[in-house]
């Protein structure tokens, strides 16, 4: 038997019932880093004075994964297994996805608990309506990521997109130089003791977001396009006419061209 369980993402009190008796149960706990499920089970037994008892701990991650499965037999699981990601739902922006479709093609009885998932808990708290479409993590440069930004926004429905802190103000540069008018909502390390919430403008946002609290992960709520399938773009022209700083107009035009940081620092610096 294989089980997905989630995590909490932040608050231990967001585990569930079903996941303590789950983890408590388990032969062999697959984890996404083996040191976080040790340290998050030693906290849940003394929180909740549960005794988790002894386990076998695999690294289960997403640069093993393939090499994991091709490796063991259906029998694997005829024992307790469970799978957890760092925090909150396996499958959703972390691994899980293959080892569901692992126990699909070979008969595996599967089950995935319900519980902590930062998408819907930031959707939630974003007050947009109607569905949503989930990106998760963006490229990190290049075309690619300029391309998956533009489908995001071009999206009929409202997006979620997931960023690490030291691309959040890069993020809103880029939205701003794309669709300025587009409102967005930001959620800042959820269930957390500094779980902060920031709604309006990607400019206005960015000035309302200092430096030193950019620490922590992101998610970020896009309003739909109110357009019809329309992908907003600007051109390099356009880009370079931007009241930015020399420094972030060069980071931006090196995201959606070929010419580096620097060849374009060096540009607007001579020109």
């Amino acid at each position: 038997m294989l089980t997905l369980v989630p995590t909490p993402i932040g608050n231990l009190e967001d585990i569930t019932f079903r996941a303590l008796h789950a983890l408590e149960e388990a032969d062999i706990l697959l984890c996404e880093d083996t040191r976080v499920t040790k340290r998050l089970l030693h906290l849940l037994s003394q929180k909740y004075k549960r005794d988790f008892g002894t386990k076998e701990f695999i690294a289960l991650h997403e640069h093993n994964q393939k090499s994991f499965l091709a490796k063991i037999d259906p029998f694997f699981f005829t024992r307790n297994v469970v799978y957890v990601s760092d925090a909150g739902m396996p499958g959703i922006s972390d691994p899980g996805a293959l080892l569901v479709q692992y126990a699909q093609e070979h008969g595996v009885p599967y089950d995935v608990l319900p519980g902590a998932s930062a998408v819907v808990t930031a959707y939630a708290a974003s007050g947009f309506e109607g569905g949503f479409c989930f990106f998760g993590f963006l490229p990190h440069k290049g075309n690619a990521r300029k391309e998956a930004l533009q489908e995001a926004l071009a999206s009929q429905n409202n997006a979620v997109i997931y960023e690490a802190p030291h691309r959040l103000l890069k993020l809103l540069d880029e939205i701003a130089a794309i669709d300025p008018q587009r409102v967005l909502f930001l959620a800042k390390e959820l269930t957390k003791s500094h779980q902060s919430f920031f709604k309006g403008q990607a400019q206005e946002l960015a000035r309302q977001i200092p430096q030193e609290k950019v620490k922590g992960e992101w998610v970020v709520v896009v309003e739909k396009a109110t357009t019809k399938r329309e992908t907003i773009t600007l051109s390099l022209e356009e880009i370079l006419q931007l009241p930015l700083p020399k420094k972030d107009l060069a980071k931006l035009l090196a995201q959606v061209s070929d010419k580096s940081v620097k060849e374009w620092y060096t540009y607007l610096n001579e020109n």
